[in-house]
């Protein structure tokens, strides 16, 4: 397989439209960087970072920063998948996992993302932007099936939920509003869960705190709302002899944030920044991805939740060009 049928898998929503799907493209792409790759770059700052180098057929373009300490590689990646489809199946059957087996949730999970979006960075620059719109969508859906094959309804849509002005106020006042949701987690007409997936935090977590404010207040409920990161990195250097990485993740925002306005109810991600284990008032409220599914999901489920009506088809999966 060549770098140019990877970019037609990778740009081709239908590619992914299973977990099986997610598993094959990355075995793929492992395959692929093996032996066709420019040059491997050890991050600067912070050495188990290393960006991918591509050749001459991607015009050697540069990667994003790429986890090896979660990154999957050719000698353990078939064995890894092959406990991560058992470990979702355990869970699904009630049977909760080792530790081990958690651990490969968080590798696989990264893995399979990252391998798309490595790939999508070979893309020329006129298309980046569209590039960056397509890896965020596919998270989004990998988290769904993740979470479906465990046992969990979920979807991306708008809830429309109806807004009470009071007991003694005119029916005919009374409206209707939307939220357009990246997660709905639902059990029957139910909404149960609420949550914001995204690739990283950068530039989105006001907004996602503001919106549980916004969402409590005029609903008058409690749904939990949680927030799925996969990492919080970014490449910083000019040159190829200064690559290091940035974080994105902003601590002080999110402590204020959450004493201030109101906490999130969970918070995870894939790959953890050093002050996500080490601060007291983070290390509460951030997790790894593996929490959410072998733990925190089946408290959330059993809050009382809200009946509202839920429209799927906040994305559309189809080819890069109709998405």
């Amino acid at each position: 397989m060549n770098f140019e049928d990877l970019l037609d898998r990778a740009t081709d929503k239908h590619t992914f439209n299973t977990i099986q799907g997610y598993i094959d493209f990355a075995a793929s792409f492992i395959d692929f960087i093996e032996g066709n790759l420019q040059a491997r770059i050890v991050s600067r700052n912070e050495p188990h970072y290393q960006f991918f180098q591509y050749g001459s057929y991607a015009g050697y373009q540069v990667t994003r920063p790429i986890n090896t300490h979660l990154m999957c590689g050719p000698n353990n990646f078939q064995e890894q998948s092959c406990v991560f489809i058992e470990t979702l199946d355990a869970l699904a059957s009630g049977i909760t996992p080792e530790q081990s087996s958690r651990q490969t949730i968080n590798h696989l999970i990264y893995t399979l993302q990252q391998a798309i979006g490595a790939t999508l960075d070979g893309l020329p620059v006129g298309r980046s932007n569209r590039a960056r719109k397509l890896n965020g969508d596919l998270f989004e859906r990998l988290v769904q099936l993740v979470l479906k094959q465990i046992g969990v309804p979920c979807v991306s849509g708008t809830i429309q939920v109806p807004v009470q002005i009071g007991a003694q106020a005119d029916p005919d006042a009374d409206f209707q509003m939307s939220f357009q949701q990246d997660l709905i987690v639902t059990e029957g007409e139910t909404v149960q869960l609420i949550g914001s997936v995204k690739t990283s935090s950068k530039d989105r977590l006001a907004k996602i705190f503001v919106d549980k404010f916004l969402f409590s207040r005029l609903t008058e409920t409690q749904i939990p709302h949680v927030a799925i990161f996969l990492h919080d990195v970014q490449r910083k250097g000019a040159s190829l002899d200064k690559l290091g990485i940035n974080p994105t993740f902003l601590p002080g925002h999110f402590k204020a944030f959450t004493v201030k306005l109101n906490p999130l109810d969970g918070v995870y991600y894939c790959d953890l920044r050093p002050n996500m284990l080490t601060d007291e008032l983070l290390r509460s409220h951030i997790h790894l991805f593996d929490r959410l599914l072998c733990e925190d999901i089946w408290r959330y489920r059993r809050v009382s939740g809200m009946r509202a009506f839920v429209r799927e088809g906040s994305v559309e999966y189809g080819t890069e060009e109709s998405g």
